[in-house]
């Protein structure tokens, strides 16, 4: 009898492709990994990686409490799983600061925050929120290496100093993503993290001093979840930990966390004796990283060479051994936003499709 993988879909031939797989029993399974290193009162997963209503749930269901998000969306969707505390880790600026405060008031049950960096955007949310009859939690946002958004350490005190006095601003601590710290060596890894961190803790301290009373700290994603779990003390927010891909596979070896999202595709055309071409276009797989972008795992040979919307090339060593309409299996190496092209996620138990989730937060909006 052939040995059927995991990853294996008996009623495959009733599933179009590309589409999304995904296996609810793995990603309990690194789910449970991860509650069993960090205690989960400092676990704040993000939900930008499976944006599905359902793994929520299941986070929900293990126990977590807290959560982080990207959008206004994903905001929402945790609150209709009612999820009690939601970060939206993100900036709020224009019409996205009216949404939140449409957000709060639609649903009182969860706690929501956002970030702030900088005095005018603090000022504007006290004045939109004491218009409300509201007040904004915020946790200041620093950088500590990422250089994407944040204010440098050494300057969040002064900037805490000017918005703690705002009416209608309440601020809870500080938010730290370290997302850069991607070592492949954890020892290295480690001592780059906590090097990066030591000014937040002086910084903590100072404000808590302050203040009169303690600041939550919110660090790290999936590369330094361990790291920071092991110093507690703060809360960590590892998002790709519950799907898993082959760049953090890569990266992070020392890591437990296996596949439990995998793309489908299928051959649709064999050009030459050493090429096949499959349907997993740009709109399939993300693709912002070079090549390659996804991992077959029933043909580890093929190497992807050109793509475009709808297409994939492959070079194999013998284009004989393929023939057209066979069933690709691929782990993607980005995750987060290979999910984000699909409005569903197919629901594989026992090596068989059983339904689907929507993948309802790829949406900017869902009813707010």
């Amino acid at each position: 009898m052939k040995e059927r993988f995991w990853y294996e879909v008996d009623n495959i031939d009733e599933i179009d492709s590309p589409a999304l797989l995904i296996f609810p029993a793995r990603a309990k399974e690194n789910i449970h990994k991860l509650t069993e290193k960090i205690n989960i009162e400092n676990l704040r997963p993000h939900v930008k990686t499976n944006k599905i209503a359902e793994v929520c749930s299941l986070m929900l269901e293990s126990g977590i409490r807290k959560f982080k998000a990207a959008t206004i969306s994903e905001a929402e969707m945790l609150a209709m799983v009612k999820a009690p505390d939601t970060l939206l880790a993100y900036p709020v600026y224009g019409p996205k600061i009216k949404r939140l405060i449409s957000l709060i008031k639609k649903y009182p049950d969860t706690k929501f925050s956002s970030l702030v960096d900088r005095n005018d955007n603090a000022q504007t949310l006290s004045k939109l929120f004491m218009e409300a009859g509201l007040t904004a939690d915020v946790f200041i946002d620093l950088n500590v290496g990422m250089n994407r958004t944040g204010i440098a350490p050494e300057k969040a005190m002064n900037l805490y100093r000017e918005i703690n006095s705002l009416p209608s601003v309440n601020v809870l601590g500080l938010h730290a993503y370290d997302g850069h710290l991607k070592d492949p060596n954890l020892k290295t890894r480690t001592e780059n993290c906590n090097r990066a961190f030591a000014p937040v803790l002086v910084l903590k301290k100072e404000m808590e001093k302050l203040a009169g009373h303690p600041m939550t700290l919110i660090a790290g994603g999936s590369p330094t979840c361990f790291i920071h779990g092991a110093a507690g003390e703060r809360e960590c927010s590892p998002g790709t930990f519950v799907f898993w891909d082959k760049g953090n596979k890569e990266q992070l070896p020392e890591q437990p966390f296996e596949w439990a999202a995998i793309l489908v595709c299928r051959v649709i055309s064999i050009p030459a004796p050493d090429k096949i071409c499959v349907d997993l276009g740009h709109k399939s797989v993300a693709a912002e990283n070079l090549q390659p972008r996804v991992f077959f795992l029933n043909a580890p040979e093929a190497i992807p060479t050109a793509q475009s919307e709808e297409h994939l090339v492959l070079e194999v060593p013998d284009s004989s051994k393929f023939k057209t309409g066979d069933v690709l299996y691929g782990v993607p190496w980005h995750v987060c936003p290979s999910v984000a092209l699909y409005e569903k996620a197919h629901v594989v138990e026992n090596n068989r499709v059983t339904g689907f989730w929507k993948v309802v937060a790829r949406n900017r909006e869902i009813t707010i």
